[in-house]
């Protein structure tokens, strides 16, 4: 169980923990090997999970033998995503509202996703949430992907808030791992492109949820909001 009661910062992973995309990954991969004569591999999802992006073109560069630099399949990754999710992927049933409930009970707020910068905050920005986020850490910001840790601690240092006054909302093992490496407290979130995962991720989290709107009812209606003297204090 978690202790809400230690908690002064909230750091949410993006896809598949507060935006329904990964699914959309899935299919660009695919798309993306077509177009290079090349097939999509059953184990790719789960040996590029929690990796930055450009840890993942590089994988697929020395797996896929690929002639294009890394920083082209970046590149293409990015237009090929570019249209959903500045349009058209929609966020998690109740993931706005879990977010903003935080807000409104006065807990600071961060992001930690291996996602590109610009399609993170745009489509934060598009669904009205960005201006809530004081902290926005991307692929670009770090060195090592999760499951190091680095990502969250990140996070919590732009956020001003301690690691182990945080806590961390994921969808992947891997990113479960880092945010419990960062000393911080994890909620696994449950989506369908990992369900195969769900006893590794309910292993090594504090908590589990099988959706945002569900972990709001049965735990943010009885926290207690946190006063202004609390987060000068920290």
């Amino acid at each position: 169980m978690i202790g809400l009661e230690r908690v002064r910062g909230v750091i949410f992973d993006l896809d598949g923990t507060l935006l329904d995309s990964m699914h959309m990954w899935r299919e660009i991969d695919k798309a993306y090997l077509v177009k290079h004569g090349q097939t999509l591999p059953e184990d790719l999802q789960q040996c590029i999970a929690g990796l930055s992006v450009t840890d993942t073109a590089r994988y697929f560069k020395q797996r896929f033998g690929l002639a294009d630099s890394t920083d082209e399949i970046i590149a293409d990754w990015n237009a090929m995503a570019r249209e959903e999710y500045l349009y058209h992927l929609p966020l998690k049933p109740g993931a706005e509202a879990l977010v903003r409930s935080f807000a409104g009970r006065g807990f600071k707020l961060g992001i930690a996703t291996t996602n590109y910068r610009n399609l993170t905050e745009g489509c934060l920005a598009r669904h009205g949430l960005l201006d809530l986020f004081s902290a926005v850490v991307t692929s670009a910001d770090i060195r090592r992907g999760k499951p190091d840790p680095e990502i969250f601690l990140k996070a919590a240092e732009l956020m001003g808030i301690a690691p182990e006054a945080c806590l961390v909302f994921e969808d992947m093992p891997e990113g479960i791992l880092a945010g419990k490496r960062a000393g911080m407290q994890t909620v696994a979130m449950y989506d369908a492109a990992s369900q195969t995962r769900d006893e590794e991720k309910r292993s090594l989290a504090d908590d589990y949820a099988e959706s945002p709107e569900a972990w709001q009812k049965n735990n943010l209606i009885t926290a207690i909001r946190i006063s202004e003297e609390e987060n000068v204090n920290l």
